[in-house]
């Protein structure tokens, strides 16, 4: 395997390794891909780490975000991510990476069985905002957001009659 030459590459390998790690459950991972906070950063305070899941409010600082992955990994039996729409832009140690998430998800299973509860596939808009550190790209921030799906009533209502 070669080596990623560019900052783009490197961004985009930092952004896979983020969804990799969520779909492997593995937090010590996904911990090591989240930016510490850097004294000195951002209004004097250090470099906060931000996250939106779909339907949360606002998490900052870390401590906050870390546990909210926690809590999904905990309560996630399966998660898949198949990534569309990857754009990725990078300006000097900020790098803004755009895509769609399909997600494939299970359900916990039922009480009495061992096989997976029902699978559930969900359309997700994201922003992964990276920064560069001497341990190479680290995620700054990640927001999340549903697409909605179209719904037919409309053009049912307007075709009939």
């Amino acid at each position: 395997m070669s080596t990623p030459r560019t900052d783009v590459e490197q961004v985009e390998l930092a952004n896979t390794a983020f969804y990799e790690a969520m779909e492997r459950g593995d937090f010590e991972e996904l911990s090591s891909l989240w930016l510490d906070t850097e004294p000195g950063g951002i209004d004097g305070e250090g470099a906060v780490v931000s996250c939106v899941h779909p339907g949360w409010p606002v998490l900052n600082g870390r401590g906050e975000v870390l546990r909210s992955y926690v809590l999904i990994m905990a309560n996630t039996e399966y998660i898949q991510f198949f990534l569309t729409d990857v754009h990725v832009s990078v300006a000097g140690d900020t790098a803004l990476v755009t895509c769609t998430e399909n997600i494939l998800s299970g359900a916990p299973a039922p009480e009495d069985s061992d096989e997976l509860g029902p699978l559930v596939g969900q359309l997700v808009v994201a922003t992964n905002v990276f920064r560069r550190t001497a341990e190479g790209w680290k995620l700054w921030s990640h927001h999340a957001s549903p697409v909605l799906a179209e719904s037919n009533e409309e053009e049912d209502e307007n075709t009939a009659g």
